[in-house]
């Protein structure tokens, strides 16, 4: 059986391992990724679109002229081949000149428009160069501003808006100024401001929930597998005597009346901490292009957990499928980490059960669990009957993007745990507050 398992162990990984490398390989093989390539080696060459136009007449032309042996269009190639030299040799030039950026923060909400200002100044007169700001194609176009004299001593300045329509860790700049030969063949960049790394945190919604320590709430009814419940101070009723209960809350008149032992019952006791499990499973995702709208939902409705109750003063940590995405924070003070933590997180090929595993073997049973995913399978929904046995409190955010949602919704449903679904358009307020806010109860 140990060496079954073993192997069994090691298939598995290995073909995590060839879908990794195969999906390296699809990303690097891409039409953007190419085109990315491509835009790199052709700056680094320094060849514009004429020079590149110039280049395939040389060698054409040299061709041409050894076939045929017409000694006229050698010296034809031979002389625009001189042409691109002095071009390289004229765009060398280095240009001296110090680029300020003001209006542009290291962090942005998602959504944000941000109003940036380039100021140039250079300590002797240049003229006739194109000022360019490298920006990402989630953010919009590259600034390209053309300056035809910039004099001595003075500064010239530039402002342009960036909108962060979606999250990520996005890098601006370098900021050039490009300069080129008389004849357009060749151009060269002067680095002017280094690059400025932006994170965009994801969208923020208020979103209602109700943290519990444990999925049963009401007495007499007990977790199949539970230590004694983390109870409040208040009296909540009376229930029969069951096998593990304290003898100290036992209340003997009530016992000596009904015939039976009973004991004590306080109120619902609700706990401090909250756990969020966001499922990074990129085949569980949808499947829009590079971007996976289901998975943008899932990262916005745990960024909106998170704050909620780290503003209330609750401790937080997050999980994902690869392993813990931040140390646990509390307070108010934890939302930056947090944020931060949301805004670099990506998808990979780690599936679900291997975070639902990592909690079951988790000795802490006091905290409040939250988890969103797209998908909830039999295998899935097996492994959280398990957790919820430990007598945890558990929330389901289902991300109604797949075709198989019914499946998703009766997986979560016959646990018997909240619910919450989250439909394609659905904002998350009114998803949560409908499901398991206080208009509910």
């Amino acid at each position: 059986m140990k060496i079954g398992r073993r192997t069994s162990r090691r298939s598995r990984g290995t073909g995590v391992a060839v879908r990794t490398r195969f999906d390296r390989v699809r990303d690097s093989l891409s039409p953007q990724t190419v085109r990315r390539s491509l835009t790199t080696v052709r700056r680094k060459i320094g060849l514009t679109t004429s020079g590149q136009v110039a280049l395939f007449g040389v060698v054409a032309t040299y061709i041409f002229g050894r076939i045929i042996g017409g000694l006229p269009i050698l010296l034809l190639a031979y002389g625009l081949l001189l042409l691109l030299v002095i071009g390289f040799v004229l765009a060398r030039r280095r240009i001296r000149m110090e680029g300020e950026r003001t209006g542009l923060f290291p962090r942005a909400q998602q959504g944000d428009r941000m109003n940036v200002e380039v100021v140039l100044r250079s300590r002797r007169a240049m003229s006739t160069f194109i000022l360019e700001e490298r920006l990402p194609e989630r953010l919009g176009r590259s600034v390209r501003v053309p300056i035809a004299r910039l004099p001595a001593g003075s500064a010239v300045s530039h402002t342009y808006s960036v909108r962060c329509a979606r999250r990520g860790v996005y890098e601006i700049g370098p900021l050039v100024a490009i300069t080129s030969d008389p004849l357009g063949f060749t151009q060269r960049e002067n680095e002017v401001a280094g690059k400025f790394e932006l994170l965009v945190h994801p969208r923020i919604e208020e979103v209602a929930d109700r943290p519990l320590t444990r999925q049963f709430e009401d007495p007499p009814i007990r977790p199949p597998v539970s230590k004694p419940f983390p109870t409040g101070n208040e009296f909540y009723g009376m229930r029969e005597y069951s096998a593990g209960d304290d003898l100290r809350r036992i209340v003997w008149r009530a016992s000596a009346r009904m015939g039976k032992l009973m004991v004590r019952e306080a109120e619902q006791g609700i706990t401090d901490r909250i756990t969020i499990m966001l499922d990074t499973d990129r085949g569980s995702n949808s499947q829009d292009g590079e971007i996976s709208e289901s998975f943008e939902v899932g990262v916005s409705a745990a960024a909106s957990l998170a704050t909620r109750h780290l503003r209330d003063g609750y401790e937080c940590r997050l999980e994902a499928n690869g392993g813990p995405l931040v140390r646990p924070v509390r307070g108010a003070t934890g939302q930056l980490p947090v944020l931060d933590a949301l805004t670099r997180v990506e998808m990979s090929r780690e599936p679900l059960t291997t975070m639902i595993t990592r909690l079951i073997a988790d000795p802490r049973r006091d905290a409040h669990n939250i988890l969103i995913s797209p998908r909830l399978g039999q295998h899935e929904a097996a492994q959280l009957r398990l957790l919820l046995q430990k007598g945890v409190s558990l929330l389901v955010v289902a991300l109604l993007w797949r075709e198989d949602s019914d499946e998703t919704l009766n997986a979560a449903a016959a646990l018997g745990c909240q619910v919450a679904a989250v439909r394609p358009g659905q904002d998350l307020r009114s998803a949560l507050y409908h499901d398991i806010g206080a208009g509910s109860r």
